[in-house]
């Protein structure tokens, strides 16, 4: 895919690189908003495995006094990866996200993301994120009112309903009536949070049924699964997240399967590696060690799900507290030189 090299663009032009993206042959790779994870260090480091297609920024939560966090800002303002950026935001105050969106849009982004999907508690129990699905005249209204406010490209990024996948059908009933640019579709539940069954079926629904691009998301684990996903969906993207943590080769992987190029597997000691420039890169200067591993454990807890001796490896890192600890324990798991597929 070509490099997109206009990061700045008023919110036309912004509309037309997305456009672009999406009017291109091969499928968008996205890498999907983590909160407290996907942020710019991760970004950056990412960028130089492969990366990914498109952006997501961490979400900025919106409430009616809401003023953006810097520290997400930076993912857009000194967006390091050369590809495009969508900022998300999340809440259910209108007034407040349309001026957010608006906010947003004088920096550097492609578009702006409406978060549909959240499942935490602590979120969608304040009916913002996933919980807003269980009033989707709100929903409406709040599509109706960022429509009108975002001058360039509008996306949402929504799971298919909050308790049953048949809440899907008024869903999408709900998204037709509005000119939005991309829908990301987690093809679980809010109830189902990231439980082993994606429905499929429901990305296809929402394929066939709007006249906008739909993205597929939700345990894209591997090539394989890329691929297999991609065929019974027809999506024109995918959306990664864990499967990005765990496996930072993963977009280049993909790219070389639908390619039909072999795909190439890293060997333990390149996995021990990538962790070594994880903590290098998302491990500020001046912080306490112990605060240091502790934020390396949000990561490994994705990594170690991967590993053929996942329940010790997690045991362990989960009780270690010196930078010392934590390698000695990598170390004995991943100074090898065996292929890995680093799936769950």
């Amino acid at each position: 895919m070509d490099q997109i090299k206009n990061l700045n663009p008023p919110a036309a032009i912004g509309a037309g690189v997305l456009a672009s993206l999406f009017g291109q042959a091969s499928p968008v790779l996205s890498l999907a908003p983590m909160q407290d994870v996907t942020d710019l260090p991760f970004w950056s480091l990412i960028s130089k495995y492969g990366g990914a297609d498109l952006y997501f920024t961490e979400f900025f939560r919106v409430t009616p006094h809401y003023v953006p966090e810097r520290s997400i800002l930076r993912s857009i303002d000194e967006n390091p990866t050369g590809r495009p950026a969508i900022a998300q935001i999340i809440g259910n105050d209108p007034e407040a996200m349309a001026r957010t969106a608006r906010t947003l849009e004088k920096h550097a982004v492609c578009a702006i993301d409406l978060n549909l999907g959240c499942p935490a508690p602590v979120v969608y129990r304040k009916c913002a994120g996933g919980g807003l699905l269980r009033d989707l005249p709100r929903v409406d209204h709040l599509l109706a009112v960022l429509r009108d406010a975002v001058q360039g490209a509008f996306t949402v990024k929504t799971r298919i309903g909050f308790e049953d996948p048949s809440e899907f059908d008024a869903l999408l009933e709900v998204f037709s009536k509005h000119r939005i640019d991309l829908l990301t579709v987690h093809g679980r539940t809010v109830a189902e949070k990231y439980g082993p069954c994606v429905h499929l079926d429901r990305i296809a629904q929402a394929v066939r049924s709007l006249p906008f691009p739909v993205q597929a998301n939700g345990n894209v684990i591997s090539a394989a699964s890329a691929a297999d996903t991609l065929w019974q969906t027809s999506a024109a993207g995918l959306m990664i997240g864990r499967g990005a943590i765990r496996n930072p080769w993963i977009f280049s992987q993909i790219r070389d399967r639908l390619a039909g190029r072999a795909v190439r597997l890293p060997v333990g000691r390149e996995v021990l590696d990538y962790i070594s420039d994880l903590y290098d890169a998302v491990c500020s200067e001046g912080v306490p060690e112990k605060a240091q591993v502790q934020k390396m454990k949000k990561y490994m807890n994705f990594l170690g799900e991967g590993l053929d001796e996942s329940a010790v490896f997690l045991h362990d890192i989960r009780r270690c507290s010196t930078r010392d600890e934590f390698f000695s324990i990598c170390s004995r798991h991943l100074y090898h030189g065996r292929a890995m597929t680093l799936q769950p």
